[in-house]
């Protein structure tokens, strides 16, 4: 667990690189998709259209996939995807 030092270090490094970005514009020079796709993510998982990663990773338990903790949402979608 993070200590109170850790998390202020931590919240001042994510300012000062939203602040670069916003500073150097580079969202703006991203192709339209890769900046859309996380929130369409994220609204089909409220919506219930997706299932979370706490989801999948029970599945992949279930199914006895190893290295579920190592990979990423979508690699866990296609590796439960193939396992079943």
């Amino acid at each position: 667990m993070a200590t109170e030092k850790q998390r202020a270090v931590a919240r001042k490094n994510v300012k000062q690189a939203q602040r670069a970005a916003v500073a150097q514009q580079t969202l703006k020079y991203l192709p339209k998709r890769t900046r859309t796709a996380p929130g369409e993510e994220a609204a089909a998982v409220r919506r219930g259209d997706a299932p979370t990663r706490k989801e999948l990773d029970a599945q992949a338990r279930s199914l006895d996939i190893r290295g579920r903790s190592k990979i990423g949402k979508d690699e866990l979608r296609r590796a439960i995807a193939r396992a079943r």
